[in-house]
């Protein structure tokens, strides 16, 4: 291939436009999109997982879904505002990536839809051109409205291209994790927002190990700058899907058919695993630990303490004064010179694990350095200290702490009484109290996953430290 064919655009129009007749296209594919918003007043135009995503100006957004959540039709919506406005306020020409010709005619119907719905244009004319892919060497079948007031475009094509060069606007690719050259076409998809424009993924998933999953695992991780939206099927049940569902078709709404008809499309589906990545968004294949042991020993290093007070029997039958004195005396003579002895130009942060009972509290302390690199300082670990205690151990350390950025708290359950002392003492600017439930544990595994990856982080060498990290595994999609 010559200089002149690497610059030039791989995706060129082959024919000038024609009009269609969209009414005769749809029923000729079996496209079943209305011709009107025809809601009552106090029905929403989108459901509040719709709406999210319709608001959501980050430059890159992608969204995991169930299958038929109604997505696209919210895009849709959203991309007539994009076309419809003048460049000086952002409008842009929008290109939607479908698999095949029912997915672009059924994303360029809701278009027309909208544009006449938010009286952009009267008519809403649809017309049909044809794209050659040089690289694959085949036409695509596009879709496309114009909007003569502001002089962009929404053009919807019918199959995926092979790149998107010679294109210029937002980028909404649909069902991305089956496209067969997913790296490629978010390649040249990221170079247009160098100019402004968004790009949009929408997709179910399709594997843990798809590019799809692993983008949305580099956002969670913090190394991709993406906006990520997650619907599953109960997601948008609680939403009111089922219930706008009812409305369009006739059927009488009722919790009960509700249940059912969430039930039979999970007991339906050839596999609970199946069932699970259409309408949970779970990628198949997921379980086990989630952090590798190799990496965990690798950031394991020795010379970090840990310090237990492990109380007698009778400890809570001792008057409160001689409990105070006796932990205080062990804070001075194990806590003290550790915390005189901290960096001055490092920031801490501090973390905390509950048992009144059973299983350790256990306080973590954290050093942030100046390279960001972090580095566990100290753990101090109490076993059947009564509460007050706990609270004084606690109060002890973090009132010593040079530069305290912040302090997670275990709040579930008995835990929120130390939460509740240390917000009450520190504010929450410094105090977080964390209800642990799995959109937590989404949010947060994958940064510390990406902190072990990149060799960011040291951790006391210890078998516990090794059977607490290993412990974490990927259940139900989320690691936990």
């Amino acid at each position: 291939m010559n200089n002149a064919e690497e610059l030039s655009p791989l995706l060129t129009n082959t024919v000038s436009t024609r009009k269609i007749d969209l009414a005769g296209e749809k029923a000729l594919l079996g496209v079943d999109v209305p011709d009107s918003l025809d809601l009552p007043g106090d029905m929403p135009v989108f459901l509040d997982y719709q709406a999210r995503w319709f608001e959501d100006e980050s430059e890159v957004c992608i969204a995991e879904k169930s299958r038929r959540t109604g997505l696209t039709w919210a895009e849709a919506g959203r991309n007539v505002i994009t076309a419809a406005k003048p460049k000086r306020r952002g409008g842009r020409n929008v290109f939607y990536v479908g698999s095949k010709q029912e997915m672009a005619l059924e994303y360029i119907s809701a278009c027309a839809l909208f544009s006449r719905a938010f009286n952009q244009l009267a008519d809403a004319d649809v017309y049909e051109q044809t794209f050659w892919d040089r690289d694959k060497k085949e036409e695509i079948l596009t879709y496309m409205i114009r909007f003569p007031n502001s002089g962009f475009k929404i053009q919807a094509l019918s199959s995926r291209p092979s790149n998107l060069r010679g294109l210029q606007g937002d980028v909404v690719i649909d069902e991305a994790a089956f496209h067969e050259s997913l790296d490629e076409l978010l390649k040249a998809a990221m170079a247009l927002t160098m100019w402004g424009a968004r790009v949009r993924i929408i997709s179910t998933h399709n594997g843990v190990d798809n590019l799809f999953n692993q983008y949305i695992q580099e956002a969670r991780e913090g190394r991709k700058d993406y906006s990520v939206h997650r619907i599953t099927l109960d997601d948008a049940i609680t939403d009111g899907l089922y219930r706008r569902i009812c409305y369009v078709t006739g059927r009488e709404w009722s919790p009960e058919s509700e249940q059912k008809w969430r039930d039979d499309l999970y007991k339906n589906a050839p596999t609970r695993e199946d069932a699970d990545e259409e309408y949970g968004c779970i990628p198949k294949k997921s379980g086990g630990a989630y952090i590798p042991h190799a990496l965990i020993e690798m950031a394991m290093i020795r010379d970090i303490p840990i310090l237990t007070f492990e109380a007698p029997d009778d400890f809570i039958s001792r008057a409160a004064w001689l409990r105070e004195s006796e932990v205080l005396t062990w804070c001075e003579e194990h806590l003290k010179p550790l915390l005189e002895a901290l960096n001055s130009r490092s920031r801490f942060s501090f973390g905390e694990d509950f048992a009144r009972t059973g299983d350790l509290s256990c306080f973590v302390l954290l050093e942030i350095t100046e390279s960001l690199a972090k580095r566990e300082v100290f753990r101090v670990e109490l076993r059947n200290l009564p509460y007050a205690q706990q609270e004084q151990v606690m109060m002890y350390i973090l009132t010593r702490v040079p530069a305290l950025v912040g302090a997670a708290f275990d709040a579930t359950g008995n835990g929120g009484y130390l939460a509740e002392a240390a917000l009450l003492a520190f504010g929450p600017d410094i105090i977080d109290c964390v209800m642990l439930s799995p959109k937590w544990y989404g949010e947060w595994m994958p940064k510390l996953k990406a902190e072990f990856e990149d060799q960011n982080i040291l951790v006391a060498r210890h078998q516990t430290t090794l059977d607490d990290l290993r412990h974490v595994k990927v259940v139900n999609g989320i690691p936990q």
